[in-house]
């Protein structure tokens, strides 16, 4: 197979990516931006098998047996990826995310060994280039191993099997560092040894690398994990590049730094939507400081809980002219998306003003709540961003927060105690009446009290979210 075939292929297979990512977007051109990712995948991995089959070196018989491997490998992740896609629900796609994320790292390590440890590595490259190749792969395995352990631990956290606190160790970012410096000077070594007498060298970077990503990850708080998955995405972008260097592969390069840079992108834009900074993010204690205490923040919130019922939140919805539906994690959880849409057609159909309002953090993932509620079958043009409308809830007669807690939470404004202050938040609290839908009183994922409870105009509608809806669309329709 000709450069030039190939040069030609990979360059349609990034085109293909590109749009993919802009396809993604937007809502509207979602799907179109799958189909353009699936094709460009599909390109790539071909023409990349059939010119390592047809390389001029390769024997006939060892290459025919390659791709055997390679397609039974295609056969293998791809069955297991059809059955995650199908049977994943959608409250679990952030744990889903973090852990796809931690296979490219892993990937990562693994082609780095691979190279260093491959036949005549030695003797492919010498002098400067010797050099550069393996700073290149003491890199890939460093990126690599960071980005693992890092997705692992937010898919525990993710997931609850690790609490969301931070753990904040004395001298963390001291600890960091030494850790970054080491994993940097142990490149010396190994670029120094002959043969294979560098392994030692690159284990301990794989080992320390992976103990940073774990530290780095523990040192973030539960209300900041969806900054961090978008960060981790980030780094397995990285880390494929990194591999791409060790491999030679320019199509895995430019791929990589497609991911590697968009994800650096979207941590960026959310943490100023969050007025977050995102240097905390890639040093650790993201969403912290050693002064304050998630445990002490607003421990005995004062005020009394006022609880209402359906019939009176169907009261309250029909005599409201403006109703703003603000969606959670909880929403999510009990699956009441399609009662959420049903009841957002009912009101409309009375005359009834509806829109959402959507954090960037909502649902631990970015875009999480923007994509079941376009499951569900809301309109797009309904569904707003934060600062598209906190500056609306003065003029909302009625709010209804479905399994949201930490975005609503208005201590991140005035609470300087508060793990979660500073955070811009969804200001419910502004309109008329604030109906929120939980099944108790527990704290929310950062396991901070919520003023908002307590307040004169916040109503509580105790209850499983999917049957709460349910019940309101009926009493609503009647």
């Amino acid at each position: 197979m000709s450069t030039g075939f190939i040069t030609v292929a990979y360059l349609v297979a990034g085109v293909l990516f590109i749009r993919s990512l802009g396809g993604l977007s937007k809502q509207e051109t979602a799907r179109r931006g799958n189909i353009s990712g699936i094709v460009g995948m599909a390109i790539a991995v071909a023409i990349t098998a059939a010119a390592w089959a047809s390389h001029p070196s390769k024997n006939p018989t060892s290459s025919l047996v390659a791709v055997g491997l390679l397609g039974a490998a295609l056969v293998v992740g791809g069955s297991i990826g059809g059955v995650l896609a199908r049977r994943v629900e959608m409250t679990g796609m952030p744990e889903l995310v973090a852990v796809l994320h931690s296979f490219v790292g892993l990937a990562a390590v693994l082609v780095g060994f691979a190279s260093y440890l491959s036949p005549g590595a030695e003797t492919a490259h010498s002098g400067a280039e010797r050099a550069v190749h393996l700073v290149e792969i003491g890199i890939g395995i460093a990126v690599g191993a960071l980005t693992f352990t890092g997705s692992v631990i937010a898919f525990l956290k993710l997931r609850g099997s690790v609490s969301g606190k931070p753990l904040l160790l004395p001298g963390r970012h001291a600890l960091n560092a030494l850790a970054a410096a080491s994993t940097i000077g142990l490149t010396v070594p190994v670029v120094l040894a002959h043969g294979t007498g560098g392994l030692p060298y690159l284990i301990g970077i794989a080992v320390i690398a992976g103990l940073l990503g774990i530290h780095l990850v523990m040192a973030i708080g539960g209300a900041d994990m969806p900054v961090v998955v978008s960060l981790l995405n980030s780094y397995s972008g990285w880390a494929a590049a990194a591999a791409g260097f060790v491999l030679a592969n320019d199509l895995l390069i430019v791929t990589g730094a497609l991911v590697g840079s968009s994800g650096a992108i979207l941590s960026i834009i959310m943490c100023r939507a969050m007025n977050r900074s995102i240097a905390n993010v890639i040093f650790g204690g993201f969403g912290t400081a050693d002064s304050k205490h998630a445990g002490d923040a607003h421990a005995a919130a004062p005020g009394e809980v006022r609880e209402m019922k359906h019939p009176e939140v169907a009261t309250t919805l029909r005599d409201a002219k403006s109703v703003v539906i603000v969606p959670g994690y909880g929403m999510a959880v009990a699956r009441a998306q399609g009662a959420v849409q049903e009841l957002t057609r009912v009101l409309r159909e009375r005359g009834t003003t509806v829109r959402f309002a959507i954090h960037p953090v909502a649902g631990r993932l970015p875009g999480h709540m923007n994509v079941l509620l376009a499951e569900a079958g809301v309109p797009y043009d309904i569904v707003l961003e934060m600062e598209e409308i906190n500056h609306d809830f003065t003029k909302t007669d009625a709010v209804l927060v479905i399994g949201a807690n930490d975005i609503v939470n208005p201590g991140a404004l005035d609470d300087p105690q508060s793990p979660i202050y500073g955070m811009p938040v969804l200001e419910v609290w502004k309109s008329k009446v604030v109906v929120v839908l939980k099944r108790g009183m527990a704290a929310g994922y950062a396991g901070v009290e919520n003023p908002l409870f307590y307040l004169e105009n916040t109503r509580m509608l105790f209850g499983d979210a999917k049957k709460s809806m349910d019940a309101l669309v009926t009493a609503v329709r009647d």
